[in-house]
């Protein structure tokens, strides 16, 4: 039986010491953005990583791990879980797993990180601060789980060692300057713009489908995250690739999938069907199964 996530518990709940890794960012961002003074060039550098690392979020442990639209080979599977990770948002297999069980419960009592029932806050980050969901539920990503390189990736004392050697690697060509605006700043404004889509995206924006949820299409939030934003169309069918079902919904993680698929580095991008696009509400969301790895796709090096 799933168990619901504790109540917050007010300001210790944010400020703890398993809080503090996370502040720390936050602080070198603002004092080194202080002390540095403001740039042009280090704002660019910011945006420019931000949408980089924003892309393999959204592509690879969303798109991919959590809900599997789309195939790959399994050294690209390992880049994109590499690529995933300089986002120091904990490992692949981690953040699947609380996803998949986000949309299981979505906005019910047993969501890890729902703003209906528990408000803002609590969504944005306080569901990740609390210290209950450090652990990864394994019988969530049993499809991933199956490869070692992504169990051993998964670490706690391995998960982040990409993001750490994005910051040395930043330094080491750019200097404190590149370090403050590449790592710093870009970082908590990627944190802080993935986090949008569990508060925001579950509070602002409209509905074009019911799906027994609270979840919003928001424009902005879609160009925020390159098209993550379109979260009721994703909640409606989640196996879609393509999260903005039209040609006015801007998603650009898709649009760069397609030429992924193009150089044959990824296959099988999964579309909407026509019978999910009309306005008309649905009873309930489709597409919620999450496609499993057949053995002889693992020995053949080709994953699902």
């Amino acid at each position: 039986m799933q168990t619901a996530p504790p109540r917050p518990r007010g300001f210790r709940l944010y400020f703890n010491s398993g809080s503090i890794p996370f502040w720390a960012v936050h602080a070198a961002a603002l004092v080194g953005v202080v002390v540095l003074g403001f740039s042009w060039s280090g704002l660019l550098l910011a945006l420019g990583v931000y949408y980089v690392r924003m892309f393999f979020l959204t592509a690879g442990y969303h798109r991919y791990f959590a809900h599997r639209s789309f195939s790959t080979s399994r050294w690209f599977q390992l880049v994109l879980a590499v690529a995933g990770q300089t986002c120091a948002q904990m490992g692949p297999l981690w953040w699947a797993a609380n996803h998949r069980a986000h949309h299981r419960h979505s906005d019910q009592e047993a969501d890890v990180h729902s703003a209906l029932q528990r408000g803002f806050w609590w969504s944005h980050i306080g569901w990740f601060m609390d210290g209950q969901h450090e652990g990864t539920d394994f019988s969530r990503v049993r499809d991933l789980a199956k490869y070692p390189e992504l169990v051993w990736l998964n670490q706690r004392s391995v998960a982040l060692l990409p993001a750490v050697a994005l910051a040395l690697g930043i330094w080491a060509i750019g200097g404190i300057h590149g370090l403050v605006w590449g790592f710093f700043v870009s970082t908590v404004l990627l944190w802080h713009g993935t986090f949008t889509i569990n508060s925001l995206a579950h509070l602002f924006g409209s509905r074009r489908y019911a799906t027994g949820d609270d979840s919003r299409n928001n424009g902005l939030l879609a160009l925020i995250t390159m098209g993550e934003g379109w979260h009721n169309n994703h909640h409606h069918y989640q196996s879609s690739t393509r999260q903005g079902f039209f040609w006015w919904e801007i998603d650009p993680t898709y649009y760069v999938l397609r030429v992924f698929a193009g150089l044959g580095l990824i296959w099988g991008l999964r579309e909407p069907p026509k019978s999910v696009l009309g306005s008309k509400p649905a009873l309930k969301s489709v597409g919620t199964q999450v496609a499993s790895i057949p053995a002889s796709s693992a020995r053949s090096g080709r994953v699902a």
